[in-house]
């Protein structure tokens, strides 16, 4: 539940354009939100070419195949029902001891679901990745190319600001505290010598939770604004200033209001 809208990434490759839909995991929503992140996940099957079902080689609590992760039988059952192509990609090879094992979590999926291609891959380090767009070039058709050659998502910049900044709370903080965060650009403008002003609004549910963001002398909000700040200077490509502040709306994702002031979808 880290992805919370349909992104859709560019990929180019020669003369074939891949147009890449990131969308929520699925999963029982407990929210406004979590309802407005599966209708993203409903709409981001309808009308696509391909689906590519991401698992992991190395699961974190183990890997059982009589007893697969609830979310992904019920993904492959939405794959039935829309009769897709789909490709599965088994991620994180890098942390197997034994690739030998990378054969019963290929064995249990396939058992499920009867996959035009399964491709391992690490995203740490590369690996197989080159072998994944490839399969996934194999569904494309003759059209001419949705977004421009160097146009790389159909996100807006503020978007993207908003994505990196709430990875950071991500990586940086535990437990529930991340997941009910949202970020707001509240100011994003461009000077002549082409440096980037922004002023970002993390909101928060709780007040203890506005503390444990802020951290102690506001050593957390910092660290959280300055490697955002790397990230998204390497993205606009020019230096920028950010200032950031934390604010409380309580039960924001459980508000119907609160969740479309957002900007996330709901419809």
């Amino acid at each position: 539940q880290t992805t919370r809208n349909r992104i859709s990434a560019v990929v180019n490759r020669g003369d074939a354009q891949l147009i890449l839909m990131d969308t929520p995991g699925f999963h029982k929503p407990k929210n406004k939100l979590g309802e407005s992140m599966m209708r993203s996940v409903s709409d981001g099957m309808s009308g696509v070419d391909a689906v590519t079902l991401v698992v992991e080689a190395a699961p974190k609590f183990g890997f059982d195949p009589d007893n697969l992760p609830a979310a992904e039988v019920a993904l492959i059952e939405e794959f039935k029902k829309r009769n897709l192509h789909a490709v599965l990609a088994v991620n994180k090879t890098d942390l197997l001891a034994d690739r030998t094992e990378l054969l019963s979590v290929i064995s249990a999926y396939s058992r499920l679901y009867d996959f035009d291609a399964v491709v391992p891959v690490s995203a740490q380090n590369g690996d197989g990745v080159d072998e994944l767009v490839a399969e996934q070039l194999k569904f494309s058709k003759p059209a001419p190319h949705f977004f421009d050659d160097g146009d790389t998502t159909d996100q807006a910049d503020s978007v993207m600001v908003c994505e990196m900044i709430r990875e950071k709370i991500l990586l940086l903080l535990d437990k529930e505290i991340p997941h009910g965060t949202a970020v707001e650009v509240t100011k994003f403008s461009e000077r002549e010598n082409g440096i980037i002003d922004l002023e970002v609004t993390i909101y928060c549910e709780k007040d203890s939770h506005k503390g444990i963001i802020i951290g102690k002398k506001g050593a957390m909000l910092k660290k959280i604004g300055e490697l955002a700040r790397e990230d998204i200077e390497d993205f606009m490509g020019t230096k920028v200033y950010l200032q950031t502040w934390v604010k409380v709306k309580e039960n924001w994702r459980d508000n119907l209001n609160y969740v479309r002031s957002m900007g996330y979808r709901d419809e």
